[in-house]
Protein backbone atom coordinates (compact mmCIF):
# COMPACT_ATOMS: atom_id res chain seq x y z
CA UNK A 1 0.00 0.00 0.00
CA UNK A 2 1.80 3.34 -0.91
CA UNK A 3 2.55 5.95 1.43
CA UNK A 4 2.05 9.48 1.72
CA UNK A 5 2.40 12.47 3.59
CA UNK A 6 3.13 16.16 4.02
CA UNK A 7 5.33 17.84 6.98
CA UNK A 8 5.62 21.05 7.75
CA UNK A 9 8.79 22.70 9.38
CA UNK A 10 9.65 25.74 11.18
CA UNK A 11 13.42 25.09 12.12
CA UNK A 12 16.23 23.74 10.04
CA UNK A 13 17.38 20.64 12.07
CA UNK A 14 13.80 19.34 11.96
CA UNK A 15 13.71 19.14 8.90
CA UNK A 16 16.70 17.66 7.88
CA UNK A 17 15.94 15.15 10.26
CA UNK A 18 12.70 14.28 8.50
CA UNK A 19 14.64 12.62 5.84
CA UNK A 20 15.54 10.18 7.50
CA UNK A 21 18.31 7.54 6.00
CA UNK A 22 19.61 10.45 3.85
CA UNK A 23 21.42 12.51 6.67
CA UNK A 24 21.20 16.54 6.01
CA UNK A 25 23.78 18.98 7.52
CA UNK A 26 21.49 21.90 6.08
CA UNK A 27 23.10 26.15 6.74
CA UNK A 28 20.89 29.07 6.56
CA UNK A 29 22.28 31.87 5.01
CA UNK A 30 19.69 34.20 4.71
CA UNK A 31 17.72 36.59 7.34
CA UNK A 32 13.94 35.66 7.91
CA UNK A 33 11.99 32.82 9.59
CA UNK A 34 12.52 29.50 8.05
CA UNK A 35 9.94 27.52 6.97
CA UNK A 36 9.47 23.74 4.93
CA UNK A 37 7.39 21.91 3.96
CA UNK A 38 8.23 18.46 2.67
CA UNK A 39 5.86 16.45 0.62
CA UNK A 40 6.58 12.52 0.63
CA UNK A 41 4.84 9.91 -1.87
CA UNK A 42 6.48 6.15 -0.82
CA UNK A 43 4.93 3.40 -3.70
CA UNK A 44 6.19 -0.21 -3.79
CA UNK A 45 9.79 0.18 -6.02
CA UNK A 46 10.39 4.10 -5.40
CA UNK A 47 10.08 6.81 -3.08
CA UNK A 48 8.96 10.49 -4.09
CA UNK A 49 9.57 13.99 -1.91
CA UNK A 50 9.15 17.28 -3.20
CA UNK A 51 10.75 19.85 -0.77
CA UNK A 52 10.42 23.48 -0.38
CA UNK A 53 12.46 26.29 1.44
CA UNK A 54 11.77 29.98 2.31
CA UNK A 55 15.49 31.06 2.86
CA UNK A 56 18.87 30.57 1.10
CA UNK A 57 20.78 27.61 2.35
CA UNK A 58 23.54 25.51 1.92
CA UNK A 59 22.91 21.35 2.40
CA UNK A 60 25.61 18.69 2.89
CA UNK A 61 23.73 15.81 2.11
CA UNK A 62 25.23 12.15 2.12
CA UNK A 63 23.30 9.88 0.74
CA UNK A 64 22.67 5.78 1.60
CA UNK A 65 24.78 3.51 -0.46
CA UNK A 66 21.61 1.09 -1.15
CA UNK A 67 19.76 3.80 -3.60
CA UNK A 68 19.84 5.41 -6.90
CA UNK A 69 18.55 9.17 -6.33
CA UNK A 70 17.69 11.62 -8.97
CA UNK A 71 17.39 15.71 -7.48
CA UNK A 72 16.67 18.63 -9.88
CA UNK A 73 14.99 21.84 -9.14
CA UNK A 74 11.25 22.34 -9.50
CA UNK A 75 9.62 25.53 -11.66
CA UNK A 76 12.13 28.34 -12.18
CA UNK A 77 14.29 28.19 -9.33
CA UNK A 78 17.77 27.36 -9.72
CA UNK A 79 20.13 25.23 -7.74
CA UNK A 80 23.76 24.57 -7.48
CA UNK A 81 24.98 21.10 -7.17
CA UNK A 82 28.57 20.22 -6.17
CA UNK A 83 29.29 23.86 -7.68
CA UNK A 84 26.91 23.00 -10.93
CA UNK A 85 24.32 25.43 -11.81
CA UNK A 86 20.87 23.53 -12.37
CA UNK A 87 18.16 25.11 -14.20
CA UNK A 88 15.13 23.28 -15.89
CA UNK A 89 15.24 20.47 -17.74
CA UNK A 90 18.75 19.56 -15.63
CA UNK A 91 18.97 17.21 -12.98
CA UNK A 92 21.98 15.21 -11.04
CA UNK A 93 21.86 11.30 -11.10
CA UNK A 94 23.65 10.67 -7.59
CA UNK A 95 26.52 7.83 -7.50
CA UNK A 96 25.99 5.13 -4.97
CA UNK A 97 26.81 6.26 -1.21
CA UNK A 98 27.72 9.59 -2.52
CA UNK A 99 28.21 12.90 -0.61
CA UNK A 100 26.76 16.35 -2.66
CA UNK A 101 26.63 19.86 -1.72
CA UNK A 102 23.72 22.08 -3.07
CA UNK A 103 23.00 25.42 -2.09
CA UNK A 104 20.74 27.66 -3.54
CA UNK A 105 20.40 31.38 -3.38
CA UNK A 106 16.21 32.35 -2.47
CA UNK A 107 13.69 30.56 -1.70
CA UNK A 108 13.27 27.13 -3.50
CA UNK A 109 11.78 24.16 -4.23
CA UNK A 110 13.28 20.74 -5.73
CA UNK A 111 12.20 17.04 -6.09
CA UNK A 112 13.93 14.09 -4.76
CA UNK A 113 13.28 10.66 -6.32
CA UNK A 114 14.95 7.40 -4.90
CA UNK A 115 14.76 3.80 -5.29
CA UNK A 116 17.06 0.64 -4.84
CA UNK A 117 20.14 0.78 -7.32
CA UNK A 118 19.18 -3.16 -7.72
CA UNK A 119 15.68 -2.12 -9.14
CA UNK A 120 16.69 0.57 -11.10
CA UNK A 121 19.22 -1.81 -12.69
CA UNK A 122 16.75 -4.77 -13.08
CA UNK A 123 13.89 -2.05 -14.75
CA UNK A 124 16.96 0.05 -17.09
CA UNK A 125 17.76 -3.97 -18.48
CA UNK A 126 13.90 -4.60 -19.43
CA UNK A 127 13.36 -1.39 -20.75
CA UNK A 128 16.26 -0.48 -22.56
CA UNK A 129 16.56 -3.98 -23.64
CA UNK A 130 20.80 -4.05 -22.69
CA UNK A 131 22.44 -3.88 -19.45
CA UNK A 132 23.44 -0.16 -18.41
CA UNK A 133 25.75 -0.02 -15.19
CA UNK A 134 24.95 2.61 -13.00
CA UNK A 135 27.24 5.18 -12.47
CA UNK A 136 29.93 4.88 -9.01
CA UNK A 137 29.95 8.51 -9.18
CA UNK A 138 27.45 11.31 -9.55
CA UNK A 139 26.31 12.78 -13.01
CA UNK A 140 25.05 15.67 -13.99
CA UNK A 141 22.60 15.23 -16.85
CA UNK A 142 20.80 17.69 -19.12
CA UNK A 143 17.14 16.17 -19.99
CA UNK A 144 15.85 16.58 -23.80
CA UNK A 145 13.30 19.17 -23.43
CA UNK A 146 10.36 16.31 -23.93
CA UNK A 147 12.16 13.82 -21.52
CA UNK A 148 12.53 16.99 -18.40
CA UNK A 149 8.49 18.03 -19.36
CA UNK A 150 7.41 14.23 -18.87
CA UNK A 151 10.08 13.90 -15.79
CA UNK A 152 8.24 17.61 -14.14
CA UNK A 153 4.78 16.45 -15.12
CA UNK A 154 5.17 12.89 -13.66
CA UNK A 155 6.36 14.15 -10.55
CA UNK A 156 3.79 17.06 -10.30
CA UNK A 157 1.01 14.39 -10.86
CA UNK A 158 3.05 12.21 -8.10
CA UNK A 159 2.55 15.45 -5.60
CA UNK A 160 -0.49 16.19 -6.02
CA UNK A 161 -1.61 12.73 -5.56
CA UNK A 162 0.15 12.72 -2.25
CA UNK A 163 -1.53 15.94 -1.25
CA UNK A 164 -5.15 14.44 -2.21
CA UNK A 165 -5.18 11.82 0.92
CA UNK A 166 -7.39 9.09 0.91
CA UNK A 167 -7.72 9.00 -3.07
CA UNK A 168 -4.45 7.48 -3.17
CA UNK A 169 -5.04 4.49 -0.62
CA UNK A 170 -8.55 4.11 -2.37
CA UNK A 171 -6.96 3.95 -5.92
CA UNK A 172 -3.89 1.28 -5.78
CA UNK A 173 -3.93 0.61 -9.62
CA UNK A 174 -3.40 4.76 -9.87
CA UNK A 175 -0.44 4.91 -8.00
CA UNK A 176 0.93 1.50 -10.04
CA UNK A 177 1.18 3.39 -13.33
CA UNK A 178 2.21 6.07 -11.82
CA UNK A 179 5.09 4.35 -10.47
CA UNK A 180 5.93 2.43 -13.24
CA UNK A 181 5.48 5.60 -15.77
CA UNK A 182 8.03 7.30 -13.32
CA UNK A 183 10.60 4.13 -13.51
CA UNK A 184 10.41 4.71 -17.67
CA UNK A 185 11.50 8.36 -16.83
CA UNK A 186 14.35 7.67 -14.44
CA UNK A 187 16.03 5.62 -16.99
CA UNK A 188 15.39 7.53 -19.60
CA UNK A 189 17.57 10.10 -17.42
CA UNK A 190 20.29 7.28 -17.44
CA UNK A 191 20.61 8.03 -21.70
CA UNK A 192 20.59 12.38 -21.33
CA UNK A 193 23.70 13.64 -21.93
CA UNK A 194 26.14 14.87 -19.11
CA UNK A 195 26.43 18.86 -18.28
CA UNK A 196 29.97 18.94 -17.12
CA UNK A 197 33.11 19.19 -19.30
CA UNK A 198 35.19 19.09 -16.69
CA UNK A 199 34.17 15.93 -14.75
CA UNK A 200 37.57 14.79 -13.25
CA UNK A 201 38.36 18.17 -12.08
CA UNK A 202 34.60 18.50 -10.54
CA UNK A 203 34.84 14.62 -8.19
CA UNK A 204 38.72 15.92 -7.37
CA UNK A 205 36.85 19.14 -5.65
CA UNK A 206 34.47 17.08 -4.40
CA UNK A 207 36.58 14.98 -2.34
CA UNK A 208 38.35 17.63 -1.40
CA UNK A 209 34.89 19.16 0.03
CA UNK A 210 34.55 16.06 1.72
CA UNK A 211 37.36 15.77 3.23
CA UNK A 212 36.76 19.97 4.60
CA UNK A 213 33.82 18.40 5.93
CA UNK A 214 34.71 15.05 7.65
CA UNK A 215 37.06 17.91 9.08
CA UNK A 216 34.74 20.68 10.48
CA UNK A 217 32.53 17.83 11.56
CA UNK A 218 34.56 16.77 14.12
CA UNK A 219 36.47 19.90 14.96
CA UNK A 220 33.63 22.87 14.71
CA UNK A 221 33.96 23.57 18.45
CA UNK A 222 37.44 23.84 18.15
CA UNK A 223 38.52 27.49 17.29
CA UNK A 224 39.99 26.51 13.98
CA UNK A 225 42.56 28.03 11.75
CA UNK A 226 42.26 28.19 7.91
CA UNK A 227 46.16 27.56 7.71
CA UNK A 228 45.18 24.58 10.07
CA UNK A 229 42.68 22.72 8.49
CA UNK A 230 44.19 23.13 5.17
CA UNK A 231 47.47 21.32 6.76
CA UNK A 232 44.97 19.03 8.26
CA UNK A 233 42.82 17.89 5.04
CA UNK A 234 46.13 18.00 2.81
CA UNK A 235 45.37 20.98 0.13
CA UNK A 236 46.77 24.68 -0.21
CA UNK A 237 44.51 27.39 0.96
CA UNK A 238 44.38 28.46 -2.03
CA UNK A 239 42.98 25.32 -3.59
CA UNK A 240 40.44 24.70 -0.47
CA UNK A 241 39.56 28.99 -1.37
CA UNK A 242 38.64 27.57 -5.10
CA UNK A 243 36.09 24.46 -3.89
CA UNK A 244 34.39 26.59 -1.41
CA UNK A 245 33.59 29.84 -4.09
CA UNK A 246 32.57 26.93 -6.65
CA UNK A 247 30.75 24.08 -3.58
CA UNK A 248 29.24 26.55 -1.62
CA UNK A 249 29.30 30.26 -2.60
CA UNK A 250 31.17 31.85 0.62
CA UNK A 251 34.82 31.77 1.56
CA UNK A 252 35.65 28.79 3.71
CA UNK A 253 36.19 31.09 6.79
CA UNK A 254 32.55 32.04 6.31
CA UNK A 255 31.09 29.10 5.64
CA UNK A 256 32.80 28.25 9.26
CA UNK A 257 31.50 30.98 10.65
CA UNK A 258 27.80 30.03 9.14
CA UNK A 259 28.05 26.73 10.68
CA UNK A 260 28.72 28.05 13.93
CA UNK A 261 26.09 30.11 13.75
CA UNK A 262 23.40 27.97 12.72
CA UNK A 263 24.65 25.64 15.99
CA UNK A 264 24.00 28.83 17.98
CA UNK A 265 20.84 29.48 16.85
CA UNK A 266 19.52 25.79 17.26
CA UNK A 267 21.00 25.73 20.38
CA UNK A 268 19.44 29.46 21.52
CA UNK A 269 15.97 27.81 20.33
CA UNK A 270 15.99 25.30 22.29
CA UNK A 271 17.55 26.35 25.33
CA UNK A 272 15.20 27.56 28.53
CA UNK A 273 15.62 31.67 28.79
CA UNK A 274 14.77 31.67 32.50
CA UNK A 275 17.96 29.52 33.27
CA UNK A 276 20.29 30.07 29.88
CA UNK A 277 21.87 33.18 29.36
CA UNK A 278 23.34 34.31 25.41
CA UNK A 279 26.47 35.20 26.55
CA UNK A 280 26.53 31.16 27.90
CA UNK A 281 25.44 30.00 24.30
CA UNK A 282 28.02 32.19 22.77
CA UNK A 283 30.83 31.14 24.61
CA UNK A 284 30.04 27.15 24.07
CA UNK A 285 30.08 27.93 20.20
CA UNK A 286 33.56 29.89 21.13
CA UNK A 287 32.01 33.37 20.37
CA UNK A 288 34.10 35.00 22.63
CA UNK A 289 32.85 38.95 22.37
CA UNK A 290 29.29 39.06 22.76
CA UNK A 291 28.91 42.09 20.85
CA UNK A 292 30.82 41.43 17.89
CA UNK A 293 28.60 38.39 18.15
CA UNK A 294 25.21 39.81 18.53
CA UNK A 295 25.89 42.28 15.67
CA UNK A 296 26.83 39.03 13.27
CA UNK A 297 24.21 37.37 14.30
CA UNK A 298 21.50 39.93 13.67
CA UNK A 299 23.03 40.23 10.25
CA UNK A 300 22.78 37.07 9.32
CA UNK A 301 19.05 36.00 10.72
CA UNK A 302 17.02 39.57 10.92
CA UNK A 303 16.94 39.19 14.48
CA UNK A 304 19.21 39.17 17.71
CA UNK A 305 20.17 36.49 19.67
CA UNK A 306 18.10 37.40 22.40
CA UNK A 307 15.35 37.41 20.15
CA UNK A 308 15.99 33.96 19.20
CA UNK A 309 16.64 32.57 22.79
CA UNK A 310 12.88 34.13 24.04
CA UNK A 311 10.84 33.81 21.19
CA UNK A 312 7.75 31.71 21.93
CA UNK A 313 8.03 28.12 21.40
CA UNK A 314 6.21 27.24 18.07
CA UNK A 315 3.22 24.92 18.38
Amino acid sequence: MPEHGILTFDDPDGYAAAFGDTRINLTIAGAGDFKARLIRLRLKQLEICCCSETLPRIAYISLPPERMFLSFPVGTVSLTSDGVGLGHGDCVLHGLGQAVHQRTSSACQWGLVALSAAELSNCAGAVAGRDMPLPRASRVLCLARPDALRLQCLFGHACHLAESGEKLTEQPELARVLEQEMLHAVIHCLEADEQDDNQKVRHHHAAIMIRFEDALSERLDDRLKLPALCAEIGVPERTLRLCCAEFLGVSPTRYLLLRRLNKARSALRLADPSTVTVAEIARNHQFLELGRFAVTYRTTFGESPSATLHRDPQP
